[in-house]
């Protein structure tokens, strides 16, 4: 009868029994092999199921995790950042609505606001902005929300921001949204930027202006220099001073005003 062996029985993962492979590693060679996994995954390490339900969309698994719904990984990512990600504006409202917080604890974390400028979710960027998040909240690595959504391109982002009271020239450091837009050669987003009021005068930490930095030749180039010889007219500047002196954060109470429509759209800018 054969002898049967006493010793420990190498452990295997139900995954990967029914299939051959090479032995697993033990010791430190299998220690630096896991650490390795882990770190290559950066923050998906430490992620919660409730990270996982924002990331994937999971509204009705959402539902159920809402006991920790500020959870944040040790890189400072929480699942209403990885609503921003994904797009989920379903999963964006459900967070809000239990408690997220739209501002980030510290300010090297990331940016939910600045992650949906940044892909373009202009849903999210509405939602996080209604529920109270700050337009002008400035990134100290990215700059503002609207330099980021000027940067990447995304003009229906950059309208909101601006729409909700955004400071059209605040960008990061030197360099305005101005100068983000006409880098990229962005023509619709410098025209609503122009609209807004920005300054085409303003010189980024190379004292070029935003004409100075536009591609040769380009629709930006154009739009620029047909736009300093023919000045903002009395009805644009009259809106923007009525806009500065009502102040950003009662921008929102304009339809309660008893005024014409036509005057709350005209302010409004719609």
């Amino acid at each position: 009868m054969p002898e049967v062996s006493s010793g420990p029985v190498p452990e295997v993962s139900r995954k990967r029994s029914a299939s051959p492979g090479p032995p697993l590693k033990q010791g430190p060679e299998r220690k630096r092999a896991c650490w390795g996994i882990l770190t290559s995954q950066g923050s998906w390490a430490d992620r919660s199921p409730l990270h996982e339900a924002a990331s994937q969309g999971r509204l009705l698994a959402l539902r159920t995790l809402l006991a920790q719904v500020n959870a944040a990984t040790i890189d400072g990512v929480t699942p209403l950042y990885n609503c921003c990600v994904s797009g989920s504006v379903a999963c964006l409202e459900l967070l809000l609505q239990n408690g997220a917080h739209t501002r980030t604890t510290h300010t090297h974390f990331p940016s939910a606001l600045h992650e949906a400028c940044k892909r373009g979710n202009s849903q999210c960027v509405e939602s996080l902005l209604s529920h109270g998040a700050d337009p002008d909240y400035d990134s100290p690595h990215l700059g503002s929300a609207l330099h980021v959504s000027c940067l990447h391109r995304h003009t229906s982002c950059s309208q909101i921001l601006l729409h909700t009271g955004a400071h059209v020239n605040v960008g990061r450091g030197d360099d305005s949204p101005l100068h983000a837009a006409v880098r990229q050669d962005s023509a619709d987003q410098a025209a609503v930027l122009l609209e807004y009021g920005a300054d085409v005068n303003l010189r980024d930490s190379s004292n070029q202006r935003p004409v100075d930095v536009a591609p040769p030749g380009g629709k930006t180039q154009q739009l620029l220099q047909a736009f300093e010889v023919s000045p903002r007219s009395l009805c644009q500047l009259s809106r923007l001073k009525i806009r500065g002196v009502i102040g950003r954060t009662r921008l929102k109470l304009l339809p309660l005003l008893p005024l014409p429509s036509l005057l709350t759209h005209y302010l409004e800018h719609t």
